[in-house]
């Protein structure tokens, strides 16, 4: 079962233990497993961007041995312009598999064998699944990595658990889960019970339960960096034996290496680590399987390659967006309160542009999905009194109208269409030229390690 982005968490964790074996003298720690990977036999291999370094993390159960990787995480690390973004590719992906030799046990597989992402790791290892990613992303990969459930327990546990808000009570005998609803501190055997729920979600499958687990990383990368774990030696020793006990890595992933890389990722902000799912479709030929939507996935994973991912880092100088700047709205983005519905087939959209408009000053009072009102056309719906705040809301948007409502209070309520929403206006939301970061993950559900997006207030 997928337990999607927690597996980010391990990443955090093998950087901090690098740093700290390299400048803090815990050598005995890093006591890790590899597994060699040929990368020469791979052929033509994206080109290496100059301050990118990119991760292959691999989630599995402890009965698999690896064979068939339940999660597989991009990680992202962009040290000049601080940034960590963390592409999930979901397991039932079907994709067209590289050619892969016979590895031990493993009989290899032919090019053009049309079959679930995750099993290139049955038919080559790690460097089989390597391979694969690296052919289908065009992502040039630096190191790989590989963690089981219960080194994903031991992290939690160490830490001494992570405080989830529950909004509704859980009871999902299948993931052994028993839960009331409120803010509490979930232990390891509950937060990855929680990542393998789909009783917790509304239709129950694996892309939603990735919102769960987005939650949870970030649950953890928030207590590891907020907490007492980097300054008690006796609980930064705990978790990185909890870290590096249940890991795998390519034999390329040196202590200096990692050192590297986390005295890189110490100048990342939390609401700079973003997470995000490849987009995907049903399977024409599985109902129960997915593939790649090839158009918004080219764009993700070509920001992700370059490190253009950010919309703010493209700045407003230069390009043809930034020729005419719209006019000076009457009434300021503080005085504007909206309800964010989506109308798309996008999950999560709602929540992405909650968090966008929030960051330009407006304030969300809330999100969801249209009921009363579900328009063809992108639509801000305002009361008579509200025309002025509409028209500040739809300054900033790219394609959306304008819709009087008698019976409507000062709260503005915007409804996404699946017909025409673009997003924002002016800084690459409603375009992919350029491979800018609004093009590429416009709609795709963001999320930010900064902050739990669930309330239970």
């Amino acid at each position: 079962m997928s337990l999607g982005q927690w597996a980010a968490c391990g990443a955090t964790g093998l950087l901090i233990a690098g740093s700290l074996t390299a400048y803090a003298g815990y050598q005995d720690v890093l006591s890790i497993e590899t597994e060699e990977i040929n990368t020469d036999a791979w052929g033509d291999r994206p080109a290496q961007v100059e301050g990118i370094h990119n991760i292959l993390l691999l989630g599995v159960d402890n009965e698999s041995e690896g064979e068939r990787p339940d999660v597989l995480v991009v990680v992202n690390v962009n040290v000049d312009e601080d940034t960590v973004t963390m592409v999930n590719l979901p397991r039932d992906t079907i994709v067209s598999l590289p050619e892969c030799p016979a590895n031990g046990d493993a009989p290899g597989v032919a090019a053009g064998t049309r079959d679930q992402i995750n099993h290139a790791a049955t038919y080559g290892g790690m460097d089989c699944l390597g391979n694969t990613v690296e052919t289908i992303t065009d992502i040039h990969l630096d190191h790989m990595v590989m963690v089981d459930f219960s080194g994903f327990e031991n992290i939690v546990n160490t830490l001494g658990g992570v405080e989830m808000c529950i909004p509704e009570p859980i009871d999902d005998p299948k993931a052994h889960l028993n839960l009331n609803a409120g803010v509490q501190t979930l232990d390891g055997e509950e937060a990855l019970g929680l990542a393998r729920s789909r009783k917790s979600t509304e239709f129950g499958s694996d892309l939603e339960r990735i919102e769960s687990q987005q939650r949870i990383m970030g649950a953890i990368l928030r207590e590891v960096t907020s907490g007492e774990t980097l300054s008690s030696p006796t609980t930064l020793y705990d978790f990185l034996g909890s870290v590096t006990d249940s890991m795998v890595t390519d034999d390329g992933l040196t202590v200096d290496k990692m050192a590297e890389l986390a005295i890189a990722m110490r100048e990342v902000d939390l609401g700079r680590m973003n997470m995000v799912t490849a987009p995907v479709l049903e399977a024409p030929s599985n109902e129960y399987k997915v593939v790649l939507d090839e158009e918004p996935a080219q764009q993700l994973f070509e920001a992700v390659a370059s490190g253009d991912v950010l919309p703010e880092e493209e700045g407003g100088e230069g390009g043809e967006d930034s020729a005419e700047e719209p006019e000076e709205p009457a009434v300021a983005p503080g005085d504007v309160s909206v309800r964010v519905l989506n109308g798309t087939v996008e999950s999560g959209l709602a929540d992405v542009f909650r968090g966008l408009l929030t960051e330009r000053g407006f304030n969300v009072t809330g999100i969801g999905n249209p009921q009363l009102r579900d328009p063809e056309q992108s639509t801000i719906y305002h009361g008579p009194d509200q025309q002025a705040e509409a028209e500040a809301l739809a300054a900033v948007l790219d394609t959306v109208r304008l819709e009087e409502v008698p019976d409507m209070g000062e709260e503005l309520e915007l409804v996404m269409a699946q017909s025409d929403w673009k997003g924002l206006a002016g800084d690459g939301t409603s375009s992919s030229e350029g491979g800018g970061e609004d093009g590429a993950l416009a709609g795709l559900g963001v999320s930010s390690a900064a902050e739990d997006e669930v309330s239970c207030e």
